[in-house]
């Protein structure tokens, strides 16, 4: 899941929340210094990660992408789900959309200290830029994608990768929406210690 999806599904404080996002940033934290909150955060995500990469209707969304792209369809499924995530928001949320997001947004800022610098760059350029918002488009999806496959330090055929999205756009939207729902109920049974 991406960072929208992991602060939506956190034990609902905003010290957990950040270290819902802390979760893809924490080599080489000392989990020890980090306040309770925060690292149940850290640890939530990292068990939502495992629940989402075994699920059935993950696996076979990941099978959905041509085999050059294959290796990288976790990637792209993660920032897609947050787009069908924002594109479905009713169905998962009584909580208004955008009230969410600003107040994620709000407990980033307000929470710098307990993140590595790495972090600090990514959340600021976050709320700077509104990812999430940027999130409730599909072509904003494909600008991320690309983004991420220029970070990649190896020869790959990840750019582009929306095409494939938009291809299988509805298999892959109904997917989610029956994978949502499973992971939802695992987010708030996972024990917050």
């Amino acid at each position: 899941m991406n960072h929208l999806a992991h602060t939506f599904l956190a034990p609902d404080s905003p010290e957990a929340r950040v270290g819902s996002i802390l979760g893809d940033f924490s080599r080489g934290v000392d989990w020890s210094a980090l306040p309770a909150p925060v690292l149940a955060g850290v640890r939530h995500h990292l068990a939502v990660d495992t629940f989402t990469d075994r699920h059935p209707n993950v696996l076979a969304s990941k099978q959905l992408f041509s085999r050059q792209r294959r290796r990288f369809a976790g990637v792209a499924l993660d920032i897609l789900y947050d787009h069908f995530l924002l594109r479905h928001w009713h169905l998962y949320s009584d909580c208004e959309r955008a009230a969410f997001v600003r107040s994620v947004y709000k407990e980033l800022s307000a929470h710098e200290q307990v993140m590595p610098s790495a972090m600090v760059k990514v959340t600021r350029r976050m709320v700077e830029y509104d990812w999430f918002g940027a999130y409730q488009e599909l072509d904003n999806i494909g600008f991320a994608l690309d983004r991420v496959a220029e970070r990649i330090r190896f020869p790959n055929q990840f750019a582009g990768i929306i095409d494939e999205i938009r291809d299988n756009e509805r298999e892959l939207e109904a997917n989610f929406l029956q994978f949502f729902p499973d992971l939802q109920s695992f987010a708030r049974e996972f024990p917050d210690t």
